[in-house]
């Protein structure tokens, strides 16, 4: 499983970022990356935010957040196709987060830090020390609180993007709140999650949701693309999708994109699960 820890350097170009700063203290109206140290991680995360257009018209209207992760990567080009859905009116207006790193390089390995838990088996052939959990404190405790103190927003309607360790990760905040009975985000789209990762410890999410009240309207937005592996991958997601499907207490949606590989995802589910989740005004 080490080429999906390289794919990410090898396959894209290097993205740099602005000196350091703070969210609370300089909202941001652009896209510009600004570093937000995290007590929970202890290390600096790079943030971008996109407003929406018609921010600045009103001083009262809120909005929905939708947080991204791999930011480095994924942030600039969801971030534009959200502007230009929302212009055509395909998606409301919404403000979107872009989560990430001081750049590409640095990404690859930090990733693996903050978004899979708990620790790696020997059977995972990758290093990773199960810094989930602490990232996820950072967003529940640190960088929500301090979004929602920033800028107008929702608090009933957050959604959660994920892709590859990324869709692990949206899958754990999502077992994490079933078990704790909290809802920081009621939104997930997880694609190509590594459903893989220590011997498949998200294989007990469908027994966890089971405990999910329908009234609470969680969804999730789970995707694989075709052309991935078939026993590591595709599979796997397809029978986590069954499971999950079978609670009967989570919005569901998604599948496999027949023509993608692993990197291909991503984007697509993105648009696709935010379309689901926000049906257009």
């Amino acid at each position: 499983m080490q080429s999906k820890l390289i794919i990410y350097v090898f396959g894209l170009a290097l993205y740099s970022c602005q000196p350091k700063t703070s969210l609370i203290n300089h909202p941001a109206t652009d896209t510009t990356p600004r570093a937000v140290y995290s007590k929970a991680v202890k290390d600096s995360l790079y943030v971008q935010t996109q407003l929406p257009l018609e921010y600045g018209d009103s001083s009262s209207k809120r909005y929905p957040v939708v947080v991204v992760l791999d930011g480095n990567f994924h942030f600039p080009m969801l971030a534009a196709s959200i502007r230009q859905y929302e212009k055509a009116g395909l998606l409301p207006p919404l403000i979107v987060i872009g989560v990430g790193y001081k750049s590409l390089a640095t990404m690859d390995s930090l990733r693996v830090r903050d978004y899979l838990y708990p620790a790696a088996l020997p059977s995972d052939e990758l290093k990773a020390t199960g810094g989930g959990e602490l990232f996820r404190q950072f967003l529940s405790r640190e960088l929500l609180p301090s979004i929602d103190s920033t800028y107008r927003t929702t608090t009933q309607n957050r959604t959660l993007l994920g892709h590859s360790f990324g869709g692990y990760f949206a899958l754990y905040t999502l077992l994490n709140q079933a078990n704790r009975k909290t809802r920081d985000f009621q939104n997930f789209v997880a694609a190509s999650p590594s459903v893989w990762y220590h011997n498949f410890y998200l294989n007990q999410l469908p027994t966890q949701l089971n405990t999910v009240n329908r009234a609470d309207s969680v969804r999730l937005f789970i995707t694989v693309g075709g052309q991935e592996n078939a026993q590591w991958d595709v599979k796997p997601v397809q029978n986590l999708t069954t499971a999950i499907g079978q609670t009967g207490n989570v919005g569901l949606a998604g599948g496999v994109y027949n023509q993608l590989g692993h990197m291909d995802t991503g984007q697509l589910s993105f648009v696709k699960g935010l379309q689901y989740f926000y049906q257009s005004p």
